[in-house]
């Protein structure tokens, strides 16, 4: 008896009192009593009928009626007060559906223990078992994060004669490989399981040699990779894939890039992921010819390239000054069907600034305006410190221009920038018309043009000293 539930005790009472003699038995008595009989067959009778309502429950009702009253109640303390009150009838046998009920209750309450001695008296009440029950269980502790009694609960179905399926296998390992420390059970838990009748299936050894490679153990992994041909398992798409990212994980990037031309030689077609694996990693190790190939090879092969892709590419060939051959890409993209997004422009334009190709930049920011992106402030600012830094202010200008055209408030870090350029050079209508836009700018805090401070300045005071003496 669990005390908490005595706040409730008074409705258990009239509830079960109004069970204690259901109307069917009540009139039943009462037929066979009015009957008229034999005194010898009439006691006969009655100790039969006293014998059929004492068997047949009738002190709490039948077994549906404590299986709808357990469904019935929000509080999972209350149904276990019902449960253990009905177990404790004479001759009373739950319903297996009352015990999955209670199960369920307890368990997503979190009140553990209670849920574990309802499995105790299920147990001792030699009810048969479907696995479906142990797979409500499993993912109660998942949800829980309770990797100790999710472990327990494979073996406690033995203990029930019920042979545990794979599904349910690999839904304690995903559990168990989610903490370092239980790897280890966790492996020792699967090379086991075939001795109790349940056999690992590719997924189980995906999950095992994700867990390995991510703990560097990718010798471990590559064992299990390996063992599935052994067992006769064929290996998947995310096999390979998991396996190519532990390789490229270690710098193996020659090795991945060999067991994806395994993985076509066998007929697979990669997946997304996995090229993209590839892809990054190749560009990280510098190896761009390669990631370039690649890149070519996907559509051939079944895999059409996509945004992240192509801008991986762009990206790689950008890092390494290759903003030319980055902008070959931003071609290819385009020509397959692959529209660039901001990440693509953003890239390529800084890109080419970095290298100081400021013209072949400002067209490509223009074109990126006119594909509806806003201009990031490190592409502006770019551009506008490139420009301005090799004398050309007009076309700093420009850019500027371009972004009040947009609506875009250029960053302080650019006024800063452009301002002192401005006045140090020739006043020219086109400067003077663009500083009259400027002022008119709203003032916000990241593109506040006072910042630009004592240039500003000065360039308003020889603008009107200049127009007094013009006067």
């Amino acid at each position: 008896m669990h005390h908490p539930f005595l706040r409730s005790s008074k409705t258990v009472t009239t509830v079960t009192r109004s069970l204690i003699f259901p109307p069917k038995y009540q009139s039943l008595f009462f037929r066979y009593s009015s009957s008229p009989q034999k005194p010898e067959n009439q006691r006969k009778q009655n100790q039969e009928q006293q014998a059929s309502i004492s068997n047949s429950k009738s002190s709490i009702g039948s077994p549906c009626r404590v299986q709808k009253l357990i469904a019935s109640q929000s509080d999972p303390l209350m149904a276990k007060e019902i449960f253990d009150y009905a177990s404790r009838q004479r001759n009373f046998r739950h319903s297996y559906s009352s015990y999955i009920i209670l199960i369920l209750k307890l368990g997503r309450s979190k009140f553990f223990s209670l849920m574990e001695d309802v499995l105790f008296h299920l147990k001792s009440d030699r009810c048969p078992v479907n696995p479906t029950l142990f797979t409500y269980i499993i993912k109660i502790y998942a949800e829980a994060d309770l990797p100790e009694k999710a472990l327990k609960t494979f073996y406690n179905m033995l203990e029930f004669d019920c042979k545990p399926l794979p599904k349910q296998l690999n839904r304690i390992l995903e559990l168990l490989v989610t903490h370092r420390n239980y790897l280890r059970p966790a492996f020792d838990l699967f090379k086991d399981a075939h001795k109790h009748g349940c056999l690992p299936n590719t997924k189980s050894y995906n999950i095992l040699m994700r867990a390995f490679c991510l703990n560097g153990d990718l010798s471990i992994a590559y064992s299990l990779f390996n063992k599935m041909f052994e067992r006769d398992l064929m290996p998947d798409v995310e096999s390979y894939r998991i396996l190519m990212q532990g390789l490229c994980r270690k710098g193996q990037v020659n090795t991945a890039v060999g067991l994806l031309e395994d993985m076509l030689n066998k007929g697979f077609v990669p997946d997304t992921l996995s090229y993209t694996t590839l892809l990054n990693s190749l560009c990280r190790k510098k190896q761009l010819r390669e990631a370039y190939k690649l890149l070519c090879r996907m559509k051939v092969k079944g895999c059409n390239p996509d945004i992240v892709h192509y801008n991986t590419v762009i990206l790689g060939f950008c890092r390494e000054e290759r903003a030319m051959d980055a902008c070959k890409v931003l071609e290819d993209m385009t020509s397959n069907g692959c529209l660039p997004n901001l990440v693509s422009y953003r890239t390529l334009v800084g890109g080419l600034c970095d290298q100081e190709m400021f013209d072949e930049a400002k067209n490509y920011m223009e074109v990126m305006i006119s594909k509806g992106f806003s201009p990031h402030f490190s592409v502006s600012h770019a551009l506008i410190k490139g420009f301005s830094n090799v004398g050309k202010i007009e076309e700093a200008c420009g850019v500027l221009q371009e972004l009040l055209k947009f609506g875009e408030a250029p960053h302080k870090d650019t006024w800063l920038t452009i301002i002192p350029s401005i006045c140090k050079g020739e006043e020219t209508e086109e400067v003077s018309e663009l500083l009259d836009k400027v002022m008119k700018v709203e003032i916000k805090h990241d593109t506040r043009i006072v910042e630009a401070g004592i240039a500003l300045e000065d360039y308003l005071i020889r603008k009107a000293k200049s127009r007094s003496r013009r006067a």
